[in-house]
């Protein structure tokens, strides 16, 4: 038998033994297990929802820096186009003088 076979049999062990002792358990301790398997089931359920928040803000996060980045370049962009066209008139102005 390989380590899986061995694996699988031995978590099917384990539930079975469970089962039994759930199934002849008191009334109490049998509450006692569905009140543990709903505390853990809300914090898993709490701790997916936060995960899931902190994701989604980081995301927020990541968007308005990308943003700001882009409205950055795309001013910077027309600032040089601005420089540009100014030296190129400049260079016109001058040259009509110069012919002048």
């Amino acid at each position: 038998m390989g380590n899986k076979t061995k694996g699988l049999l031995a978590l099917v062990g384990i539930g079975a033994l469970a089962y039994w002792k759930y199934k002849n358990s008191s009334e109490e301790d049998k509450q006692m297990v569905k009140d543990k398997i709903n505390t853990a089931k809300d914090n898993f359920n709490k701790w997916g929802n936060d995960l899931k928040d902190k994701a989604n803000n980081a995301a927020s996060q990541v968007k308005d820096k990308a943003n700001d980045v882009a409205s950055q370049v795309k001013d910077r962009a027309n600032d040089v186009a601005s420089q540009a066209q100014n030296k190129a008139e400049d260079l016109k102005s001058k040259t009509q003088e110069a012919i002048s």
